[in-house]
């Protein structure tokens, strides 16, 4: 009996390799196929589509992308100072904001978790918005508006607050109030040590959430040189499609040279290349903030 359960144990192991193996591959497949488009020459894709391996090879998407280079560095700084100090002024924020919450002697806790559970079920609109961060707060074309609204994001609160929950005993802040602790020093010294893999877990989220952001500086920022990286390129692809149109249209070739589908892939790929070197020093706490904090208490 025992020598069948360690065959049937081993068939279900390697059944379950296997079938995490063609899923890494799916999983890969996309992202070296756009990796080789960024290299492939752009009349190679238009006339034969893509290829896993070039068979026309070019730098010509880079090139188009650094074309102005002053520019493109500009973009990326920016891109990265709001992804850096947004995400550690949030998860401050947050993590206070989720130990607060769990904090069962906090009068009006559940008060205030449903006013923060209710925002992510309805907002109040986007003129509104707009209206309080220009007219009330005078944020539009300045560094703030790049970092202010995602400081306080609810579904990451939530998910904080549950983790604290999990992952510090109840016995464990009573026994530091004991001891003469306050509430910070409780929240320094044994919240934050005790909750790396749920703030490993909510930073990873909220650094995507900066990295990935255009639309605020579509509605928010006007001089050019406060452009983030994505709304920049976004802007250069949208140049190049226009001019290919008007060409195609009046029946001159006026776009010239412009490589647009490799360069739509060169953008793909220097948009997401910080992000894959971020992954691996957080992956290891990843799955488990994410499992435990999205337990319900």
């Amino acid at each position: 009996m025992k020598i069948k359960e360690e065959q049937s144990t081993l068939v279900f192991r390697y059944v379950a390799i296997v079938i995490l193996i063609l899923g890494s591959v799916a999983c890969l497949f996309p992202f070296l196929l756009i990796l080789s488009a960024s290299l492939t020459n752009n009349d190679s894709i238009i006339r034969d589509g893509y290829h896993l391996i070039p068979k026309e090879f070019s730098w010509a998407g880079y090139r188009t992308v650094f074309r102005f280079p002053e520019q493109v560095m500009r973009a990326y700084g920016i891109t990265v100072f709001s992804t850096v100090v947004g995400t550690l002024l949030g998860l401050f924020l947050m993590t206070m904001a989720g130990y607060v919450l769990q904090c069962k002697d906090f009068k009006y806790r559940n008060f205030f978790s449903f006013v923060i559970y209710f925002t992510t079920l309805f907002g109040g609109g986007l003129v509104p918005w707009y209206i309080l961060m220009t007219k009330y707060l005078g944020l539009m074309d300045t560094y703030t508006v790049l970092i202010y609204p995602g400081l306080m994001t609810p579904f990451l609160i939530i998910l904080m607050k549950n983790f604290i929950r999990s992952a510090v005993p109840d016995e464990m802040i009573e026994s530091a109030k004991i001891d003469g602790a306050n509430d910070f020093l409780i929240y320094y010294r044994i919240v934050l040590q005790l909750s790396m893999p749920g703030i490993a877990t909510v930073g990873l989220f909220l650094a995507l959430q900066y990295w990935n952001d255009w639309f605020t500086t579509s509605l928010f920022i006007n001089d050019t040189k406060l452009f983030q990286l994505q709304f920049y390129l976004y802007n250069m692809i949208n140049a190049a499609d226009s001019i290919s149109k008007l060409g195609a249209g009046s029946g001159v070739n006026v776009a010239g040279d412009i490589p647009t589908e490799s360069t739509k892939m060169a953008m793909a790929i220097i948009v997401t290349g910080p992000i894959l070197f971020l992954y691996p020093f957080v992956q290891r706490y990843f799955v488990k903030g994410l499992t435990i904090g999205a337990v319900k208490g």
